[in-house]
């Protein structure tokens, strides 16, 4: 069996009992509220598009099983999928190509500990465009700036190992996000916390520049001068309470969640 290696995961739980949760039960817990805000956020599309997460041994990935409405997934309701795309927890089947998008990106990145693909609306609106391009044309924009690939050939379902490696192939070092030509998007992070908080402002800087093309009128440039100093300034975020941003705004998320769709958290089903 192939074994991915990947950094420890961070970050503080929805609340104190869950400090007590073996750590595959954390990361259960995490994705399934992944899962059901990406559904609120309407990021989903139908049954479709997936989101993974190596488990604490790093040897697996965890994933929805196919046919669950993203509204629905509960930590225990996850399958955990090995190497060799047999689930070897949990009861359903995997979608083929989350296993031939997902592995090959999991394999190829120590980093990417999630790999999160969705068909989100204004991410996906521009790469429907001969020129997707995320402009600097404004602060939420900027974050992405050095961190999105764009992969420029439509070659069809991903249905074969082989397709997902290239896809693996065409992150860099520094690439978190991957804009895939008449499709959607992929983002990568080391907890899940991270991954969403960027698929979420991925999302937020899309939007905005399909606004912004939608007026017809020029675009307001930012000098290079100035996105160069704030690319300096968000390279080195500050720590709130010794956490990053993205863990409070993932843990905020999960409190909203609680309240409008409970029970992602369950763990016996």
């Amino acid at each position: 069996m192939s074994r991915v290696t990947l950094g420890a995961m961070s970050g503080r739980y929805l609340r104190p009992s869950e400090a007590d949760l073996a750590p595959d039960d954390g990361l259960r817990v995490d994705l399934a509220a992944a899962y059901r805000l990406a559904d609120m956020h309407g990021y989903n599309e139908g049954i479709f598009n997936h989101l993974t997460v190596l488990n604490a041994r790093r040897d697996a990935f965890f994933v929805q099983p196919f046919g669950m409405h993203w509204s629905e997934v509960t930590a225990g309701s996850l399958l955990e999928v090995d190497a060799e795309g047999r689930v070897v927890g949990g009861d359903g089947e995997v979608e083929r190509s989350t296993f031939c998008i997902h592995l090959p990106i999991h394999r190829a990145h120590p980093h990417a500990r999630c790999v999160f693909h969705t068909h989100m609306p204004f991410a996906s609106t521009l790469m429907r465009l001969a020129d997707p391009q995320l402009l600097a044309i404004g602060q939420t924009e900027l974050q992405f700036q050095r961190m999105v690939a764009y992969d420029e050939a439509y070659t069809g379902l991903v249905y074969d190992l082989d397709a997902g490696a290239r896809l693996a192939s065409l992150f860099a070092p520094a690439t978190r996000v991957l804009m895939l030509a008449n499709h959607g998007v992929i983002v990568i992070g080391d907890s899940v916390a991270e991954t969403y908080d960027r698929l979420y402002y991925l999302e937020q800087a899309c939007r905005a520049q399909v606004y912004a093309l939608w007026t017809g009128r020029a675009l307001r440039e930012i000098p290079t001068a100035v996105i160069e100093r704030t690319l300096a300034q968000m390279s080195d975020p500050p720590l709130y309470y010794g956490r990053p941003a993205s863990a409070l705004h993932f843990d905020a998320l999960k409190r909203v969640l609680a309240r409008r769709n409970p029970g992602f958290d369950r763990i016996d089903g």
